[in-house]
């Protein structure tokens, strides 16, 4: 008499949130992911180095030769993605962490998210902080309506078109406009943003979000060209307004 196989259980796609900067994982990240951490050992990742160093912070006692790592970045060929979930179809839970705050979130790992609902497979998401959605809980501007714009571009002609056509968007449909730029040219990203736009545009700069040197500050055009901020290596969220009401 044949026995009859019973298929295997797929395994979990967690989404495991890390902290924006330096200071000490449990004081910005739920138990939750430290149970995950505890329990998974195949992780998605952008750089093993730094992804072991997290797992060690949240979890001093893993045995660090259990875990198995995929590298997910500008190096990953496209062929060596497509086989990066097979341990779940096998039944074995994955993580996948970014570098700071949420996977999938102005991260590459989206591109795993994608192909984990092809295969049908269950994804959970972690709570965690994000730069994005914290700089707009805290600008005071439209948390009704926003979009995120990732970089823009660096040529000066192309960037000052680009600020203006964000500004524009954003008075047309009364949107908050987010971006953001390499840490050590936001000094010349603010710059840029003071000489492009109307004098009555706001702008919110969200720098070192969570970290002891956290500076988090909504100002009109017209206040920022009297102040002086030093951005230089601060990873930064900038946010501009211009509100049609106000004209």
């Amino acid at each position: 008499m044949e026995t009859l196989e019973l298929p295997t259980k797929k395994g979990v796609l967690y989404l495991i949130p890390s902290p924006l900067g330096g200071n000490a994982p449990m004081e910005v990240l739920p138990l939750t992911v430290r149970k995950v951490i505890e329990e998974v050992t195949h992780f998605i990742v952008e750089n093993e180095k730094d992804a072991r160093s997290f797992i060690k912070r949240i979890n001093p006692k893993k045995d660090q030769n259990s875990l198995i790592f995929y590298p997910l970045n500008k190096f990953t060929l496209p062929e060596e993605v497509l086989t990066y979930l097979d341990s779940i179809q096998e039944g074995i839970s994955m993580g996948v962490i970014s570098d700071a705050g949420c996977p999938g979130v102005a991260d590459p790992g989206a591109e795993i998210v994608k192909m984990a609902h092809r295969k049908n497979i269950t994804i959970r998401p972690l709570v965690g902080p994000s730069s994005i959605l914290m700089a707009v809980m805290s600008s005071g501007l439209n948390g009704q309506n926003f979009a995120f714009n990732g970089y823009i571009p660096i040529d000066k002609s192309k960037r000052k078109k680009e600020i203006k056509k964000l500004e524009k968007k954003s008075f047309d449909y009364n949107q908050s406009q987010i971006f953001i730029e390499t840490p050590y040219r936001n000094d010349q990203m603010l710059q840029d943003l003071i000489n492009s736009l109307d004098r009555n545009t706001d702008l919110c700069v969200a720098c070192d979000i969570t970290l002891s040197t956290e500076f988090i500050k909504t100002y009109s055009i017209k206040q920022w060209k009297k102040m002086k901020l030093s951005l230089h290596k601060r990873p930064a969220i900038f946010i501009i307004h211009k509100d049609p009401l106000s004209i």
